[in-house]
């Protein structure tokens, strides 16, 4: 009953993170918005405190390793574009699959690894899946930000 309703969860977080996404692509982005995801998210260790949630090192390796790799997908689908001297997230229609088909796989790992992993371990570990995809996808996000900056200023230095 913890993993389906940990799904259900999970399910709407992924719609939610759709719909951030799509919104945010008609704003202009800046280092902040990319920065403060992670940092807030990172507050979800304090889970850890509990014993219930804590996992072995062999769990959090994994964990890591699998979220490090998801993280490739969405850093190859988050590009950017300087658009009227502002810099924007481009809309990807891969993106939406991709988060899509990684929510479907995270929610069939939970089922299968819910009857051999206790429900507050493996919540654990997804914390930590979670936390070891979306921290690689930032780091790429910023530096590849800050490039476009870089260009952005130099753009209208030589304009001005």
């Amino acid at each position: 009953m913890n993993v389906l309703i940990s799904s259900v969860i999970a399910i709407f977080m992924g719609c939610l993170i759709l719909f951030v996404r799509m919104k945010a692509s008609k704003k202009p982005v800046n280092a902040k918005k990319i920065i403060l995801p992670p940092l807030f998210m990172s507050t979800g260790a304090l889970m850890f405190l509990h014993p219930m949630f804590r996992v072995g090192f062999a769990q959090v390796v994994e964990a890591l390793v699998v979220g490090m790799i998801f993280s490739i997908f969405l850093i190859k689908t988050s590009k950017f574009e300087i658009k009227d001297g502002n810099i924007y997230l481009k809309r990807s229609k891969a993106f939406i699959f991709i988060l899509i088909g990684l929510l479907i796989i995270r929610i069939i790992a939970k089922f299968i690894l819910s009857t051999s992993i206790d429900v507050g371990e493996l919540s654990g570990m997804f914390w930590i899946l979670a936390f070891g995809m979306i921290v690689p996808w930032r780091i790429a996000m910023y530096i590849q930000y800050m490039k476009l900056q870089k260009k952005n200023d130099w753009i209208v230095a030589t304009k001005g």
